[in-house]
């Protein structure tokens, strides 16, 4: 058996790897995917761009990230130990609790390598660990983007077209053999900087300030400003190449002093570990079960008065989209929530296909049919339904209030909403809680900062609590989760764990038995309210919404009648009859004579005035009541004017018309053109059929096992065909073609040459031009050859295809294999 050879390249080390570990690398960049490329040459390629190297550093955990920073201030290439030792220090000043870090730092390494290796970050042996260029560049330091781990540039970075003079003044002021070779001076220089010996003893001369400024320096940025005549300490150090000019007013700490300084640690804080996440407090589940549920029935009588609140044609969209200010405090105010709770339901709403534009000139929103079908479910569905949608939406309403890149401000339902990060951070942040004993509330602070260790910010230091976009959606998800009642006072709840373990069907099934069952009966009371002890079947709800409006909710829900709503109820198509039989039959107390009173009251004046459009007009048989209408002067801007003598004119139209005497205090009727009674029933406006907003999301999907294996097959075929030995003609022989291009050939060679091949049963490589021009090579098996077409099995494509031979460019047979 020969040796191996170390690959050479990215593309060498992809070619190495087995199928499964090329699927591996597919499914953590499935960016890699768009188109799939045509060999492993392009694959590597692909993998070195700059958009998708910084796509999968941001999907590293913090130690895998720090690894691949390691490497980016390592020599390349790297062996293994030196990247171990950035990373752990040179033991020289390790107490006990550094020997604990290296050993973990040692344990974890592997690991760490082993992803970045996966998704082609790191590629070559353990003696020669290399990291993609682009990766090296984006991690490496520079002025304008210093380095994650706070080192400056080498001592020969930072000396590139220094003078010789100069060079020669750092080495007499650090006793160096003098030498008219820049290349040596800086190779002395850097010698000194690694030796430990002889770097402690320079600094054990240094004055004490001077140890101050490098202590400023040390962990970064490594770069400080200096006047143009220096204090005594600066001067110290910049004459002994400590402190290097990046220009007239900015040195630098070269790299070598600075791992001297840290101990040889790239990092102040390696963390090779995930953080533990603490606990809160401890609950009972069962208590934590209750709590859960109860805040998942507010949650669905919040979505259900929404709905309720914008049944016949909610508010009108803003020319930009969205909801305006003025209309979400509205919606507050109805549902009596704060602003920022009420764009959450609203959102919610929206996300869930409850809400949406009904598409008109005058563009509202408005249910959706879909709402009627959610209402007719069972509450626990109609819950499961809601913590879906909000677990798989991108919508993010804790934006609103907020502003975009360009200072514009936020709505709700706007089109600016949408955080392809959010379904990540929502699942992961309940998967954290899961991991806890039941009833265990976690503490905040320990799981956010779990969360930024998985999904560090690349470039930067730990942000600070909520600073970060995925910080802000983890704080947004623990208050949204406890008013959706995916959590309990502060822990997950059974059903929660449930729909992310098991699905939906299991989690309505523990979330039914302690929803609270629908009453059919109220309490009526003499002050002309009802008490609804608990949640009402739906009909009852619905007649009980049009006759009396809502006084308080809590655990009871108190309404009030009052003559405005008796009207709306008569307006509806009721009669009083109608009303009183409804009373009496669900009120476990006798109907109060205040109420009875009323109701006749109201409709015994109920469409006494008649309204119908002329532009408009009032008739009544009464002509005492129009008297006493002309006569008030709140009607003086109607313009009335008499007709009839039971007929009064107006210079307004017939809704106008209609409120304006109702504020007066009467109860007018609109009647169609032939003189009936209008009918307005409540909930008769709806959109047309809507989906709910597809979520936006994070990059491309992560493909399946079976689009993994074609791809990786596809690749494989491709790099055969473009890496295959073939037979090339002699240099200036006709149809000869420079090594790597496509072959050429005449027609006439080219049918020569593939009715053989099918002949003989061999294999030919081809050039190919498909009818958009795009050229390929090919390697194929013809079977048949006719028509001026070649049906043959593409080794490229792994599958039988048949090519039009006027457009293949030329053939050439395959080596033999030696």
């Amino acid at each position: 058996m020969g040796t191996t050879t170390p690959p050479r390249t990215l593309a060498e080390a992809l070619r190495a790897r087995g199928d499964e570990s090329l699927a591996g690398l597919l499914r953590a960049r499935p960016d890699l995917l768009n188109p799939v490329p045509n060999d492993i040459t392009q694959l590597a390629t692909r993998a070195g761009t700059r958009a998708s190297v910084v796509r999968a550093l941001e999907h590293l955990d913090r130690f895998a990230l720090q690894t691949a920073e390691a490497l980016a201030v390592a020599p390349d290439p790297a062996p293994y130990d030196t990247l171990l030792s950035l990373l752990t220090g040179d033991g020289l000043d390790d107490g006990e609790q550094r020997d604990d870090m290296g050993a973990a730092i040692t344990a974890a390494l592997p690991g760490a390598l082993a992803m970045l290796r996966e998704q082609a970050l790191v590629w070559g042996e353990d003696d020669r660990l290399r990291l993609v260029r682009t990766a090296r560049e984006l991690l490496a330091p520079s002025p304008q983007h210093p380095s994650p781990t706070g080192l400056g540039p080498t001592v020969a970075e930072a000396t590139a077209g220094m003078s010789p003079g100069r060079l020669q003044e750092i080495l007499a002021a650090t006793d160096l053999p003098a030498t008219h070779d820049p290349v040596s001076a800086v190779a002395a220089l850097s010698a000194l900087f690694t030796d430990r010996t002889r770097m402690a003893e320079l600094l054990d001369t240094a004055p004490v300030e001077a140890l101050s400024v490098l202590d400023r320096l040390v962990w970064g940025p490594p770069y400080g400003e200096v006047t143009p005549n220096p204090t005594p300490p600066v001067k110290w150090l910049r004459d002994r190449g400590l402190l290097l000019p990046v220009s007239t007013r900015t040195v630098v700490l070269p790299r070598e002093a600075a791992l001297h300084l840290r101990a040889g640690r790239a990092h102040r804080v390696p963390e090779p570990a995930p953080p533990a996440v603490a606990a809160a407090a401890e609950r009972d589940p069962q208590a934590v079960d209750r709590a859960a549920a109860g805040q998942a029935f507010t949650a669905l009588s919040t979505i259900e008065e929404l709905l309720k609140l914008w049944d016949g044609g909610g508010p009108t969209i803003l020319r930009a989209g969205g909801l305006s200010v003025r209309e979400l405090k509205r919606a507050a105010t109805a549902l009596d929530v704060s602003e920022p709770i009420a764009a959450f339901w609203i959102e919610l709403a929206y996300g869930a296909g409850l809400l949406a534009s009904d598409g008109e000139t005058d563009e509202r929103y408005a249910p959706t049919p879909a709402s009627d079908e959610w209402l007719d479910l069972p509450a626990e569905d109609r819950w499961t339904h809601l913590a879906t949608a909000w677990l798989a939406g991108t919508r993010t309403p804790g934006l609103v209030g907020g502003q975009d890149a360009k200072g514009r401000a936020l709505s709700a339902l706007g089109p600016e909403l949408d955080r392809s990060a959010a379904p990540d951070v929502r699942r992961r942040v309940l998967t954290l809680f899961a991991e806890l004993p039941p009833g265990t509330a976690p503490e905040a602070e320990t799981l956010l900062r779990r969360l930024r260790w998985e999904r560090p910010l690349r470039g930067s230091a730990p942000a600070a609590e909520g600073s970060d976009l995925r910080s802000r959606l983890a704080l947004w998800t623990l208050n949204e989760a406890e008013l959706l009642g995916i959590t309990g006072r502060g822990a997950l709840s059974a059903q929660a764990r449930a729909l992310l373990d098991e699905g939906e069907q299991t989690a309505a099934a523990l979330l039914s038995p302690l929803l609270p069952d629908p009453l059919d009966h109220v309490l009526l009371q003499a002050d002309l309210t009802a008490v609804a002890p608990g949640p009402l079947e739906r009909p009852l709800a619905d007649m009980l919404s049009v006759l009396a409006d809502v006084e308080s909710k809590g655990g009871a829900t108190v309404y009030r009648f009052t003559p405005g709503s008796v009207r709306r109820a008569l307006d509806a198509g009721q009669a009083a009859a109608d009303l009183h039989a409804f009373l009496a039959a669900h009120s476990r107390t006798p109907v109060p004579q205040p109420l009875s009173y009323l109701i006749d009251d109201v409709a015994r004046r109920h469409g006494h005035l008649r309204i119908g459009a002329a532009s408009a007009y009032v008739r009544c048989d009464d002509e005492a009541v129009l008297n006493e209408i002309l006569a008030d002067r709140r009607s003086t801007g109607l313009r009335l004017r008499r007709l009839a003598p039971t007929v009064l004119a107006a210079q307004t139209d017939p809704g106008s018309l209609l409120e304006a005497l109702r504020d007066m205090g009467y109860a007018p009727a609109a009647e169609s053109a032939e003189g009936d009674v209008l009918i307005t029933r409540a909930g008769a406006r709806r959109t047309p059929p809507r989906t709910p907003p597809a979520p936006v999301p994070e990059g491309p999907p992560t493909p399946d096992d079976t689009l993994l294996g074609a791809a990786v097959r596809a690749i494989r075929a491709g790099d055969t065909a473009a890496t295959v030995a073939r037979k090339e003609p002699q240099e200036g022989a006709p149809g000869s073609t420079p090594s790597g291009t496509l072959p050429r050939t005449t027609p006439a060679e080219t049918l020569a040459t593939v009715q053989a091949a099918a002949m003989t049963g061999s294999t030919v490589w081809i050039g190919y031009v498909n009818a958009d021009g795009a050229a390929s090579q090919r390697v194929i098996a013809p079977v048949r050859v006719e028509g001026g077409f070649v049906t043959g099995y593409d080794h490229t494509a792994d599958e039988v295809r048949t090519y039009p031979l006027h457009r293949i460019t030329g053939v050439a047979e395959l080596a033999e294999e030696g």
